[in-house]
């Protein structure tokens, strides 16, 4: 049958969890209604929970939610210290420390509103949400099959994102292993003391296999790029720097009115066709092969546009009637919550539900 093998346990590409989380992301730097950036933090989590695997990667997850608490602490704590007296609600009173006049318009401490903490969570909740929604990306996509499914010129660039985006899956496992070694030889780990005798071996866990990972990638050959025609590289190099300037006018011409008409759809539209010529000629010169390339089938195609909609109905709704998704600090009252965005954002759990199972573990069978 033909729906016989869609839940079979397999791995989705990871461009198509990419594109969901960048959807969620930019749906929740549209508003900064707390109601819809908490059902944005339980979709990712929701669906992170339901079809994360086994890998190192998946474990990061956890630190992911512990940095977007870390962001909005110190959100609202620069709130309290910086200028935290914009309101008619002062619900905390403290000595201002008074400033040399080159630093006019900065103020320490002083009278604190209701209006700027809540400015400041507002704020941070947003960031927090964002980092979030990349945390979840980051938990479900596999980053060696990301890094196979970058086009040819980004090859050395891709290359050095994904070691980047992998730093904190990496840091989760080796927190695990020396937590569960500590456990066997009988510390104790809930103790503030045994931070230190954990902090060491994760740092040199990481490290040692930072060097196997650079010394594994030099062995197969990875950053080298043998002997290239010099003209043949001034003129890629030419041809990508003029698209993205041509991208960069066209971009600022369409947002200000102001700017001659002829810089703005032209001038983008030139830009994205020189880039992309630049962008072909740069991966031409990049020869490497490919062992079962990843496809994308109706699962992938589902994911992808279950973020894409998330996006969509919060820019519309941003567009429509933008009191929905900003709400007022002139006057105190619970956030106002429409149907269009909370649907909206309600069909990026949809992959929970749509995306089949990950592959177990070597050595396990699935319940």
């Amino acid at each position: 049958m033909p729906g016989a093998t869609y839940y079979l346990p397999r791995d989705l590409h990871p461009m198509a969890w990419w594109v969901w989380a960048l959807g969620l992301a930019t749906a929740a730097s549209r508003t900064t209604n707390p109601w819809l950036l908490g059902l944005i933090l339980a979709v990712a989590g929701f669906v992170v929970v339901a079809r994360r695997g086994e890998a190192p990667w998946a474990l990061a997850f956890r630190m992911y939610l512990y940095l977007g608490a870390v962001v909005v602490g110190f959100r609202v704590f620069f709130r309290l210290v910086f200028g935290g007296g914009e309101g008619a609600t002062i619900v905390l009173r403290l000595p201002e420390i008074p400033l040399p006049e080159w630093a006019a318009g900065i103020r320490l401490l002083g009278d604190v509103s209701a209006e700027s903490l809540l400015g400041g969570f507002y704020d941070g909740l947003r960031l927090a949400t964002m980092v979030v929604c990349l945390g979840a990306a980051n938990a479900l996509a596999n980053p060696k099959r990301l890094l196979k499914s970058m086009p040819p010129a980004l090859y050395e660039v891709g290359t050095a994102v994904v070691v980047a985006l992998s730093v904190f899956p990496q840091l989760a496992e080796s927190v695990v292993r020396v937590r569960r070694a500590r456990r066997l030889r009988g510390g104790d780990g809930r103790r503030f003391h045994a931070l230190r005798a954990i902090v060491i071996p994760v740092l040199a866990d990481a490290l040692d296999r930072s060097l196997r990972l650079a010394a594994s990638m030099d062995s197969r050959g990875y950053g080298r790029a043998g002997t290239v025609d010099p003209r043949r590289r001034l003129a890629t190099g030419a041809l990508m720097i003029a698209g993205l300037l041509g991208v960069c006018v066209g971009v600022y011409a369409t947002l200000d009115g102001s700017t001659p008409r002829v810089l703005a759809a032209p001038m983008l539209v030139l830009g994205v066709v020189v880039g992309l010529v630049g962008f072909r000629a740069a991966g031409a010169r990049v020869r490497r092969t490919r062992y079962r390339p990843g496809r994308w089938h109706l699962p992938e195609v589902l994911v992808a546009l279950s973020g894409l909609t998330v996006a969509a109905a919060l820019v519309a709704t941003s567009a429509v009637d933008p009191t929905d998704l900003t709400p007022s600090l002139m006057v105190l009252s619970w956030p106002a919550l429409s149907w269009t965005p909370l649907a909206g954002v309600l069909l990026g759990a949809l992959p929970a539900v749509l995306a089949p199972p990950p592959e177990p573990a070597l050595g396990r069978v699935p319940a």
